[in-house]
């Protein structure tokens, strides 16, 4: 009976020094992705902005503190991971146009009141545009979601 391919193949692995292995794993050159400021926004800010509008809408306060909490990070890890843009400070920037919205948001999470959420998230959405102006980016636009580009996630209050 010959041996599977499978077996053969284990057999090769066993066989084969583990230095060996080693340095080949070690010789492979590793891509290192780093993105950039908009990259980041894209990928972290912009989706909790976009879950948290949907959140409030719906008057689903626990997911809202959740992806307020989310947003709140996301904000943190972009100020850290590229701390200047041209010639602007990003931590002291984004601290500067989204402290009083995001203390607003929280209030009015808390206080599960959505038209001052509604309020708030808008004013939010009106510092994000301030910043991106007087960076030289007003064509970066952000708005209020209308509808959700996740069609696989439920946004209302889960039942009891």
């Amino acid at each position: 009976m010959k041996p599977s391919l499978l077996v053969l193949t284990v057999a090769l692995v066993i066989a084969t020094p583990s230095a060996a292995r080693a340095q080949t794993a070690a010789d492979t050159p590793v891509a290192v992705y780093l993105p950039g400021l908009g990259d980041l926004m894209t990928m972290t800010v912009q989706p909790r902005h976009i879950k948290l509008g949907l959140a409030g809408r719906e008057k689903n306060w626990a997911y809202a503190t959740y992806e307020l909490a989310e947003l709140n990070e996301a904000l943190n890890r972009v100020a850290k991971l590229r701390p200047r843009w041209r010639d602007f400070a990003i931590a002291e920037m984004m601290r500067a146009v989204t402290k009083e919205p995001l203390g607003e948001l929280a209030d009015a999470i808390k206080s599960a009141d959505g038209v001052r959420f509604a309020q708030s998230h808008g004013k939010l959405t009106e510092s994000c545009n301030l910043c991106h102006q007087s960076t030289g980016q007003g064509v970066i636009v952000i708005k209020v979601p209308e509808t959700s580009p996740y069609p696989d996630q439920n946004f209302q209050p889960a039942r009891k």
